[in-house]
Formats: structure tokens, C-alpha cells, sequence
């Protein structure tokens, strides 16, 4: 499910201008084999507009990929900090796994309520991010801000 929502994250955002030329790229951060090949299987028949996406994946946040969507993993929810201050202003869409993330700076946070995956989103978050959404995708989530 998680990979379903990455790849529908894509649509609501509106990436700057240089995150849309080449490959579409999701970084995930920490260890899920299932997560890593669904996105993967996902990557091989779709596409974010007319870029390929790639699926890049590293057991600790590494700042020099450049990417336009970090998912950092609960085993390395320490990097959260790190992650949205390296990419302040790039135009990165940072997501956790661990609910309350967005109140250490990520834009989308995911939980689980009533056995259902839901998702907090804060806008402040994305702004600072570089990223411009619309209402529409508020409607979806759990308002932080």
C-alpha cells in the first residue's frame, strides 16, 4: 500500500522546474525488501508526467542523491532532521513511516488508524520544502498544520 501512496503523492505536487527533467527518483532511506521491490514493479509501468522513475535505496540518509521524494523508514526515523534540512528549498517531498513526524519538519507522515493507513500532511512543511500543492490533497490527509 505504501508504494501505491508514494506513487500518488506524485500527482499532487507541483515539482520546480529542475526536479522534472530526468529520471523521477524516490529514495528510500533504511530496510524493506517488499517496500523496495513493489516500488520497483511499480517503476517498471509507470511514469511521474514523462519522467522514468527510479527507485534508489541506501541503509542511511545519504545527502548527495539528489531526489524529488525521500522516504525514510522507522529504522532510520533519526534522520529526519537531517534529511529536511539538506533539502530545504530543493523541492524534495520528505516522507516518514512514523506518525508525529511532521512535527520534526517531514511534509508527510504515515499511521495506521482503525487497521487503515492514513497519512498527516503539513503544508508548512511542504512550502519550506519548495513544493506547491492544492487543496485537493489536503482533503486526503490529517492536517497538522
Amino acid at each position: 500500500m505504501k508504494a501505491i501512496f508514494l506513487y500518488n503523492f506524485t500527482r499532487y505536487f507541483e515539482w520546480p522546474e529542475n526536479k522534472k527533467t530526468g529520471n523521477f527518483v524516490v529514495y528510500i532511506v533504511g530496510k524493506n525488501d517488499n517496500l523496495i521491490t513493489e516500488l520497483k514493479n511499480l517503476a517498471s509501468k509507470k511514469k511521474v508526467a514523462a519522467q522514468d522513475i527510479e527507485v534508489k535505496n541506501t541503509s542511511a540518509f545519504d545527502p548527495a542523491i539528489s531526489s524529488q521524494i525521500i522516504y525514510l523508514l522507522s529504522d532510520v526515523s533519526s534522520a529526519i532532521k537531517d534529511a529536511v534540512a539538506k533539502n530545504k528549498n530543493k523541492g524534495t517531498l520528505v516522507v516518514a513511516e512514523n506518525s508525529g513526524s511532521c512535527k520534526l519538519g517531514s511534509s508527510i507522515s504515515f499511521l495506521i488508524i482503525e487497521s487503515k493507513l492514513k497519512f498527516e500532511y503539513s503544508k508548512n512543511n511542504a512550502v519550506k520544502a519548495g513544493l506547491k500543492t492544492n487543496d485537493d490533497f489536503k482533503a486526503l490527509a490529517i492536517n497538522v498544520d
